[in-house]
């Protein structure tokens, strides 16, 4: 190992203060600072993060070894990443390996894959954040106990020096920069949280909020339009709109039933026109006709009693928007989204699906949950969508150029032609990455040759291709109720027919897991009837909403029955808390086979029934439940949620859901034993599997099968292959021992 100069190191660092005097700019005194620390280190990276206040955010600001490119663009929040952890937890962080900390980011297109070792040291000025220094070196375990003090002591001197540099510089900038009004300006860029991982670039619409001069703003285009007109543009957008909805119930069947409907009801309707029409005759312009009866319905929507017409309004704004672009233009191609990215405050599941048939790029919700189903389903229609929560800033407006990088959260406003540039190499690296075939074996295998089962969780039947393109050996986990929350009713028994039938032929034979109904909590359907619950999330929700409304219920397993009449499929009951729910459900299931014989209908009269196990009830109960069940399944996010009694959409117990708590590695092991006692399967399903600390732990309780969103499946392969599950095994019975969250991280070096 090369010998380091950090005693030297530690006093040229100390005089870059008077090279400052010199350097033309902050950034090119942090580039000098890069090159000398990573010199005398001889290491291959050094890399200098400064902390912005006003965003709350980590800025790559110098680097020596990373892309160049990268520097301003690369964002952390504290937290994300090694680097953003340091910062969080204000601590020198040091890997032999990097990209083994689960806590690892992987930022496409600036070559840190290369570098294994990694060393982050805080940048402090007392307890003020100032930023991060960052080693990197290719051999792993390069950096020891001394890099790590040396490091510290230069970035107590850097601190000092940055912070003075920022000051004067700002100084030296107001004193070049013109007299002007105090700023107003629009940021340059807005930091959220990520939704569904992606690129995009494009300019802005903003919908679901749009004012009255919004669509009004039509009335200022001079040139004459005529009756003529109108029809026309009637009988465009009409042609439009079918054309979107065929081409929707090709590609989004299982969901896109009637997806339009709205806006082609209204377009239809006598009234709509015909109020229009008698506008026209009586000499108001066409756009003035237009717009003033858009807004006649967005009110007479907005006001109604019936909360169904209220969801309703933004049909109606973006039926007004499409109408009056044909009217004043002849390119279709103007009503539609493409290439857009979407601002707006909210969105439901079949908005959402409305804007993905109209080809939008992206995004930007300023409400909302990161695990809600709008963020499920974008992720499933590879929509990048970001999370900004809060009110725009007051000059952003229509049409103003974008780029979302929902790999981070962030969202550039009018991005500088640097800014592109480096997007765009890392835009098209990604459409490289997704047409090339990846590496996944149609097996997997521990590294001591143990057999490993690894399944998709799917939610349309868009994401099979994706699934099996990924090698999933079946499908783990259907979310049914897509086609039930993104419809203005429940989808009848022969609709759902159609849907499970396509998902278990595509299967060909391999092993299908259709879960039954699951909604209420975040999933309300608009159309069920319900009452105002106060803790919706420990209400009518899962099984309970399906035996409380058995009719719903035996219309949907009727049609997983018939589905599966010439292939094997398991059925599962979420939110299962009791042996008695099991049974009943299990009950209806068999009362169901036998209408169907009696009716002389094809169907499955043998699926396997199986369960849930996401309440710490069910874990009590999970020896008798076990010995009822075909199969288990493990439903992590849930399970943890609820044991450790931790909303982990609330950022201000987020640190609390842990799940390495011994309470919930202990009901993980007692879960698997229970299941090998009684001779089932039992799989896990959930974001934890692709934790590779604690799919360590899941292989070392028992678990051979495991169903996660198909994009974790060759993560999840290699880290698998890395394993010898025996040592695994003597790995949990350890940490099982063990009593404190702290200390089960020191053993399985979880931080």
């Amino acid at each position: 190992m090369p010998r380091k100069d950090n005693v030297d190191l530690i006093c040229d660092i100390a005089e870059l203060a008077g090279l400052f005097e010199r350097s033309s700019s902050l950034e090119d005194f942090l580039d000098t600072a890069t090159s000398i620390i990573a010199w005398h280190m001889k290491a291959a990276v050094c890399s200098i993060y400064l902390y912005e206040e006003d965003t709350g955010e980590l800025v790559l600001r110098a680097t020596q070894g990373l892309d160049p490119a990268a520097v301003g663009t690369v964002r952390l929040a504290p937290g994300e990443g090694i680097t953003g952890l340091a910062l969080k937890e204000l601590r020198p962080i040091c890997e032999e390996r990097g990209s083994r900390n689960p806590g690892f980011k992987h930022i496409p297109g600036i070559r840190e894959e290369e570098y294994e070792a990694f060393l982050a040291v805080p940048i402090l000025r007392g307890l003020t954040r100032v930023g991060v220094l960052v080693a990197q070196d290719p051999q792993p375990n390069y950096f020891d106990e001394n890099d790590v003090k040396a490091l510290r002591a230069i970035a107590g001197q850097l601190a000092t020096t940055i912070e003075n540099a920022n000051l004067l510089m700002g100084i030296h900038q107001a004193a070049r920069a013109p007299e002007e009004e105090p700023s107003r300006a629009q940021p340059r860029f807005l930091q959220g949280k990520s939704v569904s991982e992606g690129l995009a670039k494009g300019k802005a619409s903003i919908i679901g909020m749009i004012d009255d001069e919004a669509l009004r703003a039509f009335d200022e285009d001079p040139t004459p339009r005529t009756l003529d007109d109108f029809h026309r543009a009637l009988q465009e957008t009409e042609d439009q709109l079918a054309a979107l909805q065929q081409d929707l119930e090709e590609r989004l069947s299982d969901v896109a039933s009637l997806i339009f409907n709205a806006h082609l009801l209204i377009l239809k309707d006598a009234e709509f026109s015909g109020a229009v029409e008698r506008m026209i005759r009586e000499g108001t312009p066409p756009q003035k006709a237009v717009s003033a009866i858009v807004h006649r319905y967005i009110n007479l929507f907005a006001n109604s009693s019936n909360p169904r017409l209220r969801e309703k309004v933004l049909d109606v704004k973006d039926l007004g928007h499409r109408l009056l672009l044909n009217l004043m233009s002849h390119d279709p191609a103007l009503a539609d989204y493409e290439g857009r990215i979407i601002i707006a405050a909210e969105l439901l599941p079949s908005e959402l699906l409305k804007l993905a048939a109209q080809r939008a790029a992206g995004i930007v919700l300023l409400s909302g949950s990161t695990t809600s189903h709008v963020a499920v389903l974008a992720r499933s229609l590879r929509i990048p969508a970001v999370l900004i929560e809060g009110a725009l800033p007051l000059e952003f407006a229509e049409d103003k150029p974008l780029l979302l990088d929902a790999n981070q959260g962030t969202l550039y406003i009018e991005p500088g032609d640097e800014v592109l540039a480096s997007y765009d190499r890392l835009i098209d690296e990604q459409k490289r990455i997704e047409h090339l075939e990846p590496q996944v074996e149609p097996e997997t295998y521990s590294a001591d040759g143990v057999r490993i089962r690894l399944f998709a969780n799917i939610n349309l039947l868009s994401d099979i291709d994706y699934a099996l393109r990924l090698k999933a050996e079946g499908i783990g986990l259907y979310r049914s109720e897509f086609p039930f929350i993104v419809r203005d009713n429940f989808p009848s028994e022969e609709e759902q027919c159609r849907i499970y039938s396509r998902i278990v032929k595509r299967l060909e034979g391999a092993s299908v897991t259709l879960r039954t109904l699951d909604v209420g909590g975040d999933k309300a359907l608009p159309y069920a009837p319900s009452g105002n619950e106060a803790n919706p999330f420990l209400g009518l929700r899962a099984i309970r909403f399906s035996l409380r409304n058995r009719a719903i219920f035996e219309q949907q397993l009727r049609a997983m029955l018939r589905a599966g009449a010439h292939h094997p499929i398991r059925i599962m009951f979420p939110l299962i808390s009791s042996v008695d729910d099991f049974v009943h459900a299990r009950s209806i299931v068999q009362h169901c086979i036998k209408e169907l014989d009696s009716e002389n209908i094809p169907h499955n009269n043998d699926p396997q029934l199986g369960l849930m196990v996401e309440l710490p009830s069910a874990v009590e109960m999970i020896e008798d439940l076990s010995r009822n069940a075909d199969f288990l399944s493990i439903g992590t996010n849930d399970l943890i949620q609820h044991m450790l009694a931790v909303d982990r959409t609330n950022e201000e117990i987020a640190d609390l859901y842990v799940p390495h708590h011994p309470a919930v590695l202990r009901a993980l092991h007692r879960i698997a034993e229970a299941a090998r006692s009684a001779g089932i399967d039992a799989s896990v399903c959930g974001d934890i599997a692709a934790n590779p600390h604690m799919l360590v732990f899941l292989l070392g309780c028992g678990i051979r099968t495991f169903s996660v969103d198909a994009r974790y499946l060759p993560r999840i392969q290699k880290l698998v292959g890395q394993t010898d599950v025996r040592q695994a095994h003597e790995k949990t019975l350890h940490a099982l021992r063990l009593t404190r969250i702290s200390d089960i991280e020191d053993y399985l070096a979880i931080k």
